[in-house]
Formats: C-alpha cells, sequence, structure tokens
C-alpha cells in the first residue's frame, strides 16, 4: 500500500508492538470497508482509556479473540477518526504521530488540530 500521511509524504508505521492498524499490519492503513476509519496513530493516554471505555469501547481488556492485546498509557494505536474528534471536544485527545496518521484524517479533523496535539517523543 503505498498511502500519504497528513503531512503528504509516505505514510509511517504507527506500531508493531502492540500490533495495530485495522489490518493489523502496524500502520493506520484504511480502505473503504473501514467504517471506523481507524486513521489516527496516536500515543494512549489514561484520560483517553478511560473516556474511550466510558463511551463503550473498552481499549483495555485483552480480547485474544481479537488479537487484542488491551492497551496501556505509552501504547500507540490507531484510533477511529471520529473517536480522536470526540476525545478533542473532551478535552482528553491524545497524542498523534504525524507521520504515522493516514491522509483520510483530514476528511474528519483538521491538520491544525493534529499538530497541535503532535507528539514529538520517541
Amino acid at each position: 500500500m503505498n498511502a500519504l500521511n497528513v503531512l503528504g509524504t509516505a505514510l509511517q508505521a504507527c506500531s508493531y508492538a502492540p500490533l495495530t492498524g485495522y489490518f493489523r499490519d502496524g500502520c493506520c492503513h484504511t480502505r473503504d470497508e473501514d467504517t471506523g476509519s481507524h486513521v489516527i496513530c496516536a500515543r494512549m493516554t489514561e484520560a483517553f482509556l478511560v473516556f474511550s471505555k466510558d463511551q463503550g469501547n473498552d481499549l483495555i481488556t485483552p480480547r485474544p479473540e481479537w488479537r487484542f492485546v488491551g492497551l496501556k498509557p505509552g501504547d500507540r494505536w490507531c484510533l477511529c477518526a471520529l473517536r480522536w474528534k470526540e476525545a478533542l471536544h473532551a478535552g482528553v485527545a491524545p497524542p498523534v504521530v504525524l507521520a504515522a496518521c493516514h491522509q483520510r484524517a483530514l476528511i474528519y479533523v483538521t491538520l491544525d488540530d493534529l499538530q497541535a496535539h503532535a507528539w514529538t517523543g520517541r
């Protein structure tokens, strides 16, 4: 897949441990069947994980039947664009890895919002 990120360059990997992405390939690749648009690579925070669980999407509890190990603060994960946008409006948006956010994220959120929440660490 030759996807671009929100910066207009080649899409970078989000995470291999835990293995993320709609395709579980480590990247925030997407296609039309990905109705959740898992296109925003974010670094998990405690506040976001609690928020997501309160919204009915428990990202903390492992679900081995889905190859899901459960997330903890510091993990990177391809989030649904609209969930990230909800978290933004609630004041708990986790930081994002711009180079690993698929360009389709810009359908749902602005580059300015993503840049304002850019994670610059490793």
